[in-house]
């Protein structure tokens, strides 16, 4: 599909899941042979940008997304925020392939990294949720594993060897704000940790593979103010070394965080479609659209 392709699609739901190739990991990934070891010591390159192309989605017969597109420049933190139902968690699972996994979901549209759009059939399913990583809503470390195994288990899952796991680990804690915290206690288990400690454990896992985006849905919706502005921190110092992507319902911590700003927007009878977008000072304190402004003063929404 050619970007001038995606603005021919038709408005009728296309493609399932499985036809898009959702399911396609016969062939093994260049990171998931026998004897790969990860590079990681070798700087990367130049940060990764993301860019949505008339993305429209559907559960069944029922359109959830209507042609979005939005521009996530790298090295920035774009946020998303829109009233619940709108689409935003949709959208952002689009971003890495996860709405797919979803029994009768389709979409149309593309989604480029690097040049590349990742839904073409060449693209390796794997090597896309590598590189565009995801934090969820709710910590989930696994509870019983270890500190240490919980971020060395994203490199196992990814089929990644690493020439020095314990520097790795180190490094993946460091930059997730936590190596201070748990250094002196890394054999003991993940589950342990406070609610707040236990996602940055999470963040540091989905850091270990390197991805180029990080994906974030509400991360500190289920966090206490103290653990929200610690995990806050943590998405300022990982900015300049990637893409980060978050859906917050809070504007307060949007504005703090974020350098772009998507609003979403949904009514009975339109699905979820951006209203507007630009730089965050922009969007909070002149927005061209009046619905804007009302839903960032918490007017509606």
């Amino acid at each position: 599909m050619t970007p001038d392709s995606a603005d021919m699609l038709p408005e009728g739901p296309p493609a399932t899941a499985d036809q898009l190739g959702g399911g396609h990991t016969a062939v093994m990934d260049p990171v998931g042979s026998p004897g790969y070891t990860a590079p990681f010591d070798v700087p990367s390159g130049p940060l990764a940008g993301l860019s949505a192309r008339s993305i429209s989605a559907w559960f069944g017969d029922h359109k959830v997304l209507e042609r979005v597109s939005l521009e996530m420049e790298p090295g920035t933190v774009t946020a998303l925020i829109g009233p619940s139902g709108c689409g935003k968690s949709t959208f952002l699972r689009i971003l890495n392939r996860m709405h797919e996994l979803v029994r009768g979901a389709s979409l149309a549209g593309q989604v480029v990294l690097d040049g590349a759009d990742i839904y073409d059939p060449s693209q390796r399913v794997t090597e896309v949720r590598r590189r565009i990583g995801m934090v969820f809503q709710k910590p989930n470390p696994f509870p019983a594993m270890s500190i240490y195994d919980n971020v060395a288990s994203g490199l196992k899952l990814a089929g990644i060897k690493s020439a020095d796991k314990s520097a790795l680990v180190e490094s993946s804690l460091r930059r997730a704000g936590l190596w201070n915290e748990v250094s002196k206690r890394l054999r003991m288990p993940g589950g342990g940790l406070s609610g707040g400690q236990q996602q940055r454990l999470c963040i540091a896992r989905a850091l270990a593979v390197r991805p180029d985006v990080l994906l974030m849905d509400e991360p500190c919706s289920a966090l206490d103010p103290t653990s929200t502005r610690r995990v806050e921190e943590t998405i300022a110092e990982l900015r300049d070394q990637i893409t980060i992507v978050i859906v917050t319902h809070n504007m307060q911590q949007a504005a703090r965080v974020s350098q772009n700003c998507a609003f979403f927007l949904a009514t009975d009878k339109t699905p979820g479609h951006i209203v507007e977008s630009g730089a965050t000072d922009q969007m909070f304190n002149s927005p061209v659209d009046p619905r804007t402004a009302d839903y960032v003063n918490g007017r509606f929404g």
